[in-house]
């Protein structure tokens, strides 16, 4: 298995963070906040606060039976004292620590009684703190639109209260969910945020756990001496605040890239050593993960049988915490095991479960669960900046209302005087009416003309879900090589001219396009209209595309200059479109749907336009084009896909 499905997997730690002391004064803070927590002359508040630091950093993620025997002390005393806030602050805890063990039972018990507690006394902090934990736990089990649900119910609440510590903890666990996606550009850009806020607040454990998260990305990308940098900084940070799951995480993760890269004897010491950690702290998901790995190590080194004995203990482990990812994987490793052995009966069986652990994980209805979820978020929050926007405009427009009435009588007398406003009045409203056109003008630029008009009327656009577009992506071969060639102006003016040609291209066929991402360009048909003809319009537009880049390059190439070369991508299915930001508007589209059409042009060649089984489906019976087969190809983060190569007839 490759090092991106490695990568996934990393830093289950990534889903906690916490502020932690040095390593040099650990010991000696520990001892402050427990003797902080013993000193009855203190308000019940901050000994509970002491007690609760005192657990989360000595104890929860490095000895959890610890962490539960003095949770139980907390709720004992948060009982006796009347103090409910003790009482739902150890329920917290203990679902985490039982959590780590495996207790899963336990651990929904105690965060429900966590949750209904603090909501009935409007314990804020203490209810991010639970939606945290529950979107943690369906986060495990795979059901990552669950997960993104409760993510962001604690992302509201903090960003309500001025929490940035637990706006930074979701952040990085909503990066979390787009990365097991495959969606890593928004991972990055989630983790990249978190991390911001972490080093701002300094929370070394915070900052670990986002370096190990870009790293990962790092390393998807090929990148791997960046990504080993970032592991290197995060295992020297988690040794520093003693944080033991966290190291072992990013051991694992290390071993994982000596392992890819064939450094075998480096990879086991490093899986082993993770391993025995996980072992002393009971954490039965790192184990589940850690023997999988070293199960597949072994497979990869034709040593079957003890692949076989690994991988069977670590879905053991992985069916008790009810993680499909590691389901999914290890059910793999006994497959191909199987397989090897001859064993065609139990290699199918592991092969079925295999992939119904994956298609709950990334079934169709989940990513679309996941993308109206994000926007709905996304909607809610501009509503709200707009909404306080218009309240603040009409407090300003009534007191300009008042000023007016008082000034209004002095100016009764005075027609002369409202001669001149009423010409100042007229040329004010032809200025504004040119204003508008021209705002008009630049909002259709923008925005598809459908979506323009819902948002002049209402203020807002939804987001609405497509069953059936048609994608197309490009991306150009020699970009890079041709910066170097160029000057910063002609490069720009070549990337203009061409895109100037795709965007009418795109008009030429009603296709809408979206972006561009760098010497990316992105468009699609079927929206913001549907249309029963997208896919014949955007493969059509495709082939004229890469005939204007290659009738380019063949001018350039008798002038003796650089030139560009472009992949084309196109695959169809359901996405979600709609607007986002709140100054800057744009219209987009997100789901699986779009990952694939960028795969299709990523898999592809230069100068050919590249189409999924579900695009060629479509126009298999169209005479106006000719089409070759390439097989089932396999696509990073996607696995093998059936793809087309189109020309016209």
């Amino acid at each position: 298995m490759k090092m991106t499905m490695v990568l996934i997997l990393v830093c289950v730690s990534g889903l906690w963070t916490g502020a932690r002391a040095d390593a040099g004064e650990q010991h000696t803070a520990q001892d402050s906040l427990y003797a902080t927590w013993k000193d009855s002359r203190q308000t019940d508040s901050v000994r509970v606060q002491a007690f609760k630091t005192y657990i989360w950093d000595g104890y929860l993620f490095s000895n959890p039976d610890s962490a539960i025997v003095l949770a139980e002390e907390m709720r004992r005393f948060g009982e006796e004292q009347n103090y409910p806030i003790a009482e739902y602050q150890s329920y917290t805890l203990l679902s985490i620590a039982h959590n780590f063990l495996g207790n899963n039972a336990l651990s929904r018990d105690y965060i429900r009684k966590s949750l209904a507690g603090n909501e009935a006394i409007g314990n804020l902090p203490g209810i991010s703190e639970c939606e945290i934990v529950i979107g943690v736990a369906y986060d495990e089990q795979g059901n990552h639109p669950r997960a993104l649900e409760h993510y962001h119910k604690a992302l509201s609440i903090d960003e309500k209260i001025g929490n940035k510590e637990g706006m930074a903890m979701s952040i990085n666990n909503i990066g979390n969910i787009y990365r097991m996606q495959g969606e890593y550009s928004d991972a990055l850009e989630y983790y990249e945020r978190a991390l911001a806020i972490d080093e701002e607040l300094g929370v070394k454990q915070g900052i670990a756990v986002e370096l190990v998260n870009i790293g990962g990305i790092l390393n998807s990308k090929g990148d791997t001496t960046s990504a080993l940098e970032h592991f290197e900084r995060a295992l020297a940070l988690y040794e520093e605040i003693g944080d033991k799951e966290g190291k072992a995480s990013v051991i694992k993760t290390i071993a994982g890239i000596y392992h890819y890269n064939g450094q075998d004897a480096r990879a086991l010491a490093y899986y082993e050593e993770a391993l025995k950690i996980y072992e002393e702290i009971g954490y039965v998901r790192g184990l589940a993960e850690t023997l999988e790995s070293i199960g597949r190590y072994y497979l990869n080194q034709g040593e079957t049988h003890r692949a076989l004995e690994y991988c069977q203990t670590s879905l053991a482990y992985a069916e008790e915490v009810a993680s499909l990812q590691v389901q999914e994987n290890a059910c793999k490793c006994l497959y191909v095991a199987h397989k090897t052995l001859g064993d065609n009966g139990k290699a199918l069986k592991y092969h079925e479960q295999m992939i119904a652990a994956r298609d709950r994980l990334y079934n169709e209805e989940n990513t679309k669960k996941l993308t109206q979820l994000q926007m709905q978020y996304d909607f809610d929050k501009k509503e709200a900046a707009t909404q306080a926007e218009q309240e603040k405009k009409d407090a300003i427009a009534r007191q300009e209302l008042k000023r007016q009435k008082l000034v209004r009588n002095g100016f009764m007398g005075g027609f002369a005087v409202v001669l001149l406003f009423a010409g100042v009045f007229l040329v004010q409203r032809n200025r504004i009416g040119k204003e508008r056109q021209r705002s008009e003008k630049l909002l259709l630029n923008i925005l598809p003309e459908e979506t323009a008009q819902e948002l002049k009327k209402k203020g807002h656009a939804d987001a609405q879900l497509f069953e059936e577009v048609t994608v197309l992506f490009t991306d150009f071969k020699g970009f890079t090589a041709m910066s170097e060639k160029l000057s910063p102006e002609e490069l720009v003016k070549d990337l203009h001219l061409c895109f100037s040609l795709f965007d009418q291209i795109c008009e030429k066929y009603g296709i809408e396009k979206i972006k561009t991402i760098g010497d990316a360009y992105m468009a699609a048909g079927g929206l913001p209209t549907p249309n029963s003809t997208h896919a014949q319009d955007v493969v059509s537009a495709a082939l004229e595309m890469a005939k204007v880049v290659e009738d380019g390059k063949t001018k350039k190439i008798v002038q003796g200059l650089p030139f560009f070369e472009v992949r084309v991508g196109v695959h169809t299915g359901p996405v979600v479109a709609g607007i986002v930001g709140i100054k800057k508007f744009q219209y987009d589209i997100w789901g699986d749907t779009v990952n694939t059409a960028s795969r299709m042009e990523s898999s592809g060649k230069v100068g050919r336009v590249n189409i999924s089984q579900t695009t060629y489906d479509l126009l298999k019976e169209n005479p106006q084009y000719a089409f070759e087969s390439r097989g089932k190809i396999k696509a990073k983060g996607k696995g093998e896909i059936e793809m087309f190569f189109v020309s016209k007839a």
